[in-house]
């Protein structure tokens, strides 16, 4: 989804939570993963894989000039023959500590086996982040949840996703004054409509 899309969404969202509090959580993602120099883990489920979430980020990484928001995926199933970047599997969340972020993303229950992983992780100190369609044992474990109830009729967790990322990349802006921000901000613009659309990284 590009800026145009994002931006009419968030004009049909006006008045609705999912803006504000996809930048929120956008925020403490943000606040999270910068001082730390990046670390951020970006896991789903056995049935649902982020990988869109993580190509989104990893374009408003390069666009916002935060490279900490590039994460690296996690994954249950690695198949042969993908490249390194597409090659971490679930062990790599034993290695979580203090100064790494945990990003899940879970429409369905994450199951025990990666409760267990996550809730490892935030006993070694890392910071727990969690997109879900409302189980209450990830959002336990969670520092900062944002929930998608199915069946909830305004918003699905795909699109919630769009939000956040676009959320973090903008507000993360550095703060400059006058003609030279509105230029820059013009000129990413320019760059994101013209740019092929995305494919799978």
């Amino acid at each position: 989804m590009d800026a145009v899309r994002v931006a009419l969404l968030r004009e049909v969202l006006a008045g609705t939570q999912w803006p504000g509090a996809a930048r929120r959580f956008a925020g403490s993602l943000r606040r999270s993963v910068a001082p730390a120099g990046g670390n951020l883990l970006l896991v789903g489920t056995e049935q649902y894989e982020p990988w869109h979430l993580a190509a989104h980020l990893v374009d408003e990484a390069a666009w916002s000039g935060l490279p900490e928001l590039a994460p690296t995926l996690v994954r249950h199933r690695v198949p042969a023959g993908e490249p390194p970047h597409l090659s971490v599997g679930l062990g790599r969340l034993e290695a979580a500590r203090r100064g790494h972020t945990l990003l899940v993303v879970s429409p369905e229950p994450p199951g025990e086996g990666l409760l267990q992983r996550v809730h490892d992780a935030r006993r070694a100190g890392a910071t727990v982040l969690s997109l879900d369609g409302g189980d209450p044992d990830l959002g336990a474990l969670a520092h900062e949840a944002l929930s998608v109830a199915e069946g909830s009729g305004e918003l699905d967790l795909d699109t919630v996703q769009h939000l956040v990322s676009a959320a973090a990349g903008e507000n993360s802006l550095p703060a400059q004054r006058g003609p030279r921000r509105f230029r820059d901000r013009l000129a990413r613009l320019a760059d994101q409509l013209t740019a092929p659309p995305p494919s799978r990284w």
